[in-house]
């Protein structure tokens, strides 16, 4: 089993990256979605990404039972996760404990037979946000991020399309 975490700033092309090394493990690839479709904007952004992708992927659309959903899919191709972030952001508004969930995960992911790819935001390089709620996400983000690049065998940062290894 391979865990490659991918992070990187917005519109960096961790989610190109992503989907070209999660096409490098044999087997037809499962893409499982964190995002809603709540508006057109964000409606938009899912065509775009599953037009780039293409019709071979298995799709999954899983805002909040990320684990189950890996524990389901495994065995066969690769999984792709895009977005922890959101994921994370989902896990708050709903109120569920975001830590429990984000410790069930990376319990769960060295056990996996099947490889996966999760794309996360790096949201901590930026300016520190004027409000409480803000700043709670980029702290729970950040945290998030520490927990499973520690158990991934694998960490990228992409910068301007440009991967850098980190682990």
């Amino acid at each position: 089993m391979t865990t490659i975490l991918i992070t990187g700033g917005a519109r960096s092309g961790k989610s190109k990256r992503a989907e070209t090394r999660t096409r490098a493990f044999p087997g037809q690839p499962v893409y499982i979605a964190t995002a809603e479709a709540l508006d057109g904007e964000m409606e938009e952004r899912i065509a775009r990404h599953r037009a780039r992708r293409g019709s071979d992927w298995i799709e999954r659309e899983v805002p909040l039972d990320l684990v189950p959903a890996l524990l389901a899919t495994d065995g066969g191709g690769a999984r792709l996760v895009d977005c922890l972030t959101l994921w994370l952001s989902n896990l708050m508004h709903a109120e569920r404990d975001w830590e429990h969930e984000v410790n069930a995960l990376a319990g769960a992911l060295p056990r996996l037979k099947s490889p996966a790819v999760l794309v996360t935001n790096e949201v901590g390089l930026g300016i520190v946000p004027d409000n409480a709620l803000a700043r709670s996400f980029r702290d729970a983000a950040g945290i998030m991020n520490q927990i499973i690049a520690d158990v991934a065998d694998e960490v990228e940062f992409v910068v301007a399309g440009l991967p850098m290894k980190l682990k």
